[in-house]
């Protein structure tokens, strides 16, 4: 279906704002899961580690099913997947508060809340993408800022129901907010699409592939019938027994005449049929054959493999302090009256920052993304070694700041991704990035629960962390430093099927 040229505007600015509300209600609770994860080390009294799971799956799940989220929405549009969705967030975080043990919340919270987020995320994306193309980038920042804005309000406002009604209550009153999602998934008007063609045109463009499948196989039709017409005749000659009235003679040539026919048609239909369908599987393996070698020659850039391996080691060390780093609190035994602000409530509010930031900082010419991606990934390793010396309530909120702002570096990640591969294959290539860190996320905070299990103590696994991040980012460094520069000058002698970085971010 071809859609009408993108307004730039109009309903599209209501597109934007439900859009915005709709990431802030699904991912405000998953992404500020850290308050509710003290709740569950005390209430079923397993291991940190066993306990991490909860909010990595909510977190990882929906990018690890990304494919799927997608074609879901390409099957059934935007907004019937967004209001089933919002019964998916609502009803997986309701569920989650009569939850008798740690095994119920992975299916409740972790995939059935994880995967309404992926959902709503492919949703709220492409209705975007379809209304907006002058200023899409510019859409796209508003309604991303939408997650970072439901951490920073979700922190605060989970630890006050909590403190109010408990953690079941918490979770019944923040499923009950995520139902307003139907409201905003309502407002998801599909585009209009263009000057359809009418029925008869429409039956007309579609028989000559059909006549040219059947065509292409019109001999060994002709030949197939031959068979099973010979077959049948056979065995009629040898069921074969005269009468001795010529009316019934007279009959029963006509009933075997209209009942040949009848099989000659059917057996022509069965034929061409099954023709048809292994032309169409034909078809089928050949595009699936040719995403497997186009993703092999993905790996067959040096960049992109050492791009791929940093977004993972990335997620892996990364992504845990926006989960346990109010543990990493009480764990110093930092007194609650010294809290001025939850520490997850300031690490959503410096990624909004750093998004916004990071992301005007990419579009200047003079500014090389690639380096400036590797800059933000070495500062998160640096600061995630500074985590087991801060001892105090101001220091971790410093450290918090500062990991929230270079975790905005999502922002200039597909700035990366066009520049390493090129803009015709950026959603190929995305696609399987998202779906690495995807993986990242779900590993990262049970990897370093597990070392606090094994250790009693949180230093080495963020010393771990920090050394993971660190890694992504020599090997994403050493592997773009020799030929980048080359790379940047011969950009006039590109292919024609290849774009220059210029291109591509314009």
């Amino acid at each position: 279906m071809a859609f009408r040229k993108p307004p730039d505007g109009g309903w599209g600015w209501v597109i934007v704002v439900v859009s915005f509300f709709t990431q802030f209600l699904c991912y405000g609770s998953p992404l500020a899961v850290g308050v509710l994860y003290l709740e569950w080390l005390d209430a079923f009294g397993e291991g940190k580690g066993k306990t991490a799971w909860v909010g990595s799956l909510a977190n990882g799940i929906g990018l690890l099913a990304s494919p799927v989220c997608s074609i879901c929405v390409s099957s059934f549009g935007a907004r019937p997947v967004a209001i089933f969705s919002g019964f998916m967030v609502a009803g997986g975080l309701m569920m989650s508060s009569f939850a008798p043990n740690i095994y119920f919340l992975y299916v409740s919270y972790g995939i059935v809340v994880g995967l309404g987020c992926g959902l709503l995320y492919t949703a709220t994306v492409t209705i975007t993408c379809q209304y907006f193309d002058k200023r899409r980038g510019l859409a796209l920042g508003l309604i991303s800022t939408g997650s970072s804005v439901g951490l920073f309000i979700y922190a605060a406002l989970q630890r006050e129901l909590i403190e109010l009604y408990g953690l079941d209550g918490c979770l019944l009153i923040v499923g009950a907010l995520s139902l307003n999602i139907l409201a905003c998934g309502s407002l998801m008007r599909p585009l209009e699409s263009s000057s359809s063609p009418p029925p008869e045109k429409m039956f007309v463009d579609k028989v000559p592939d059909q006549y040219f499948v059947y065509h292409e196989k019109e001999k060994t039709v002709e030949e197939n019938i031959s068979i099973l017409e010979k077959g049948y005749i056979d065995e009629k000659s040898v069921n074969n027994v005269p009468d001795c009235k010529q009316d019934s003679i007279l009959n029963k040539n006509t009933l075997s005449s209209i009942n040949v026919n009848e099989k000659d048609t059917y057996k022509k239909k069965v034929v061409e049929q099954t023709n048809f369908c292994k032309q169409l599987a034909k078809r089928k393996w050949q595009l699936y054959l040719t995403y497997w070698k186009e993703t092999m020659v993905l790996f067959k850039n040096k960049v992109f493999s050492a791009l791929f391996v940093a977004i993972l080691l990335f997620d892996i060390g990364g992504f845990p302090p926006s989960l346990l780093m109010e543990d990493v609190a009480r764990s110093a035994n930092i007194s609650e009256d010294d809290y001025y602000m939850p520490l997850i409530s300031i690490i959503g509010i410096m990624t909004t920052v750093g998004k916004l930031i990071l992301g005007i900082l990419a579009d200047f010419k003079w500014v090389n993304t690639l380096y400036l991606y590797v800059t933000t990934l070495l500062m998160t390793g640096v600061a995630l070694f500074a985590i087991p010396f801060a001892k105090s309530y101001l220091t971790l909120a410093m450290l918090s700041g500062i990991l929230g702002f270079l975790t905005g570096n999502w922002s200039i990640f597909p700035y990366v991704t066009t520049k390493t591969v090129g803009i015709e294959k950026l959603t190929h290539a995305y696609g399987i990035l998202m779906f690495f860190a995807g993986l990242g996320n779900s590993l990262g905070p049970p990897i370093v629960g597990w070392f606090y299990d094994w250790t009693q103590e949180y230093n080495t696994a963020f010393y771990f962390s920090g050394f993971c991040v660190l890694l992504g980012g020599f090997l994403l460094l050493l592997a773009a430093l020799p030929c980048w520069n080359a790379c940047t000058n011969q950009s006039s002698k590109l292919p024609p099927n290849t774009y220059s970085y210029k291109v591509a971010s314009n």
